[in-house]
This record gives C-alpha cells, structure tokens and sequence, in this order.
C-alpha cells in the first residue's frame, strides 16, 4: 500500500512538473509598438527588416515572431515571444541597426551607414515632397 501511495505521489509531481513546463515554454506572443524617427521609406523597411530577423533567429531564438510597418507613422509593430526576447531587446536591434527606437537614438556608428533616405529628416533624410517612399518600387 506504501508504495503505491509513493508512485501516486511521484506521478502526481511529475505532472505538475510537467503541466508548468509546458505552461512556461507555450507563453503566447505579444505585440508592441515602436516609434522611429528615420523609419519611413521602402529602403528602410527592407535594411530594418532583414537585419531584426537575423538578430533574432541568431541571438533570440527566433524571439520576433512577426513585423508590421506603418511608414507613414514611422512605427513598427512587432510580435514577439517574451520567454526568447523583451521589448529593450527589441529596441537595442533597432538601435544597432541604424534606426531610433521610441526616445532611444540609433547607435551612431550604424546611423552613418545607412543611405541618404534611411536618416532622420533633420538630418536631410526621409521622403521628399512630392517624392513618396513608403510605397514598394
């Protein structure tokens, strides 16, 4: 009779063990919205792009499920897994991109790199009048 109390007991812990696990690992997605200064054509889009889902598969495991931008807003919506990545994360890849990420600048190394079109609008870049780029080409 002991012993079977002891296997009930230690299944029961298993499962528990194993019904948290699970719990833990099965986190759903989230989404958050991040302003950026210099995000608002086509070119820039594609560089952001890339470049976050290299990061992330490469560094986070594949922590950025999904990327949505509004160029005309300067924003960026992502979809991530906050078991594999956080949101500071998710601005630090913007940042070394070349991108600002809410009130976080763009590393400046990265800043400089970037084409014409892809800087700040006080710094000449973005589109011009009558010169859309938040369209594909």
């Amino acid at each position: 009779m002991k012993s079977i109390i002891k296997s009930l007991v230690v299944c029961f812990f298993v499962v528990a063990a194993l019904k948290s696990n699970a719990q833990v690992m099965a986190q759903k997605a989230q989404w958050v919205t991040i302003k950026s200064n210099n995000l608002k054509c086509w070119e820039c889009k594609q560089r952001l792009e890339a470049y976050m889902m290299k990061e992330s598969d490469a560094s986070f495991e594949g922590g950025i499920a999904e990327l949505k931008f509004n160029l005309v807003q300067g924003e960026l919506k992502v979809k991530y897994y906050p078991d594999r990545i956080d949101t500071s994360d998710i601005k630090l890849i913007m940042n070394n991109a070349g991108f600002d990420a809410d009130t976080e600048k763009a590393n400046p190394d990265s800043y400089t790199k970037l084409p014409a079109i892809c800087k700040r609008a006080e710094d000449g870049g973005g589109p011009k009048k009558g010169e859309p780029c938040h369209v594909e080409p």
